[in-house]
């Protein structure tokens, strides 16, 4: 659970990062900056800020912002009768992330994750500014930002994040902010 502060303070470092990155949001994009903490109340080192550009029955854009190290947990997308689950691409803009996906483990990782019992997925791709990475319906992956923090732009099918299947039974996707 987060106080409306940290979501506040969490909405305010979101906006700036993306304004040093050239990135331009309108007022009302500012006002609608989500922030997820996964249920976890540990934001600044597991969740993430974003930004949904669109999100039709087809198409999905979004810009990702995560501070020095902080993790999107492993998950999957996974789909609903005839649709496969999301496929998305990954396109750094700023800062490195290190991304990791199923496939032979690579050996002395960069990322270190918050709740290690958790994360199963260990191939390693580095992705530095202008770097993209496309990562199919049903692959297990979670990522991390390194030392700098990092701005991935998003280009997907449609999102379904209540349908995401995350490794670690005590994630919720719904950030819940005390009253």
């Amino acid at each position: 659970m987060l106080t409306f502060a940290e979501v506040q303070e969490a909405r305010e470092y979101t906006a700036a990062a993306l304004s040093r990155a050239g990135v331009v949001l309108t007022p009302a994009e500012r006002g609608e900056i989500e922030v997820a903490d996964l249920g976890l109340g540990e934001l600044e080192r597991t969740g993430l800020q974003l930004v949904v550009y669109v999100n039709t029955e087809r198409v999905c854009a979004k810009e990702l912002v995560l501070r020095p190290g902080q993790t999107c947990p492993e998950h999957r997308h996974i789909g609903a009768d005839e649709e496969l689950g999301k496929e998305e691409t990954f396109r750094v803009r700023a800062g490195e992330v290190w991304l990791y996906v199923d496939g032979p483990a690579t050996p002395d990782p960069l990322a270190v994750a918050p709740r290690p019992e958790h994360y199963t997925a260990w191939h390693q791709i580095v992705l530095r500014p202008g770097d993209q990475h496309t990562i199919l319906p049903g692959t297990k992956h979670w990522f991390q930002a390194g030392p700098d923090g990092a701005i991935v732009t998003e280009f997907s099918t449609r999102s379904t994040d209540e349908r995401d299947v995350f490794t670690d039974p005590d994630i919720r996707r719904i950030t819940v902010v005390e009253p």
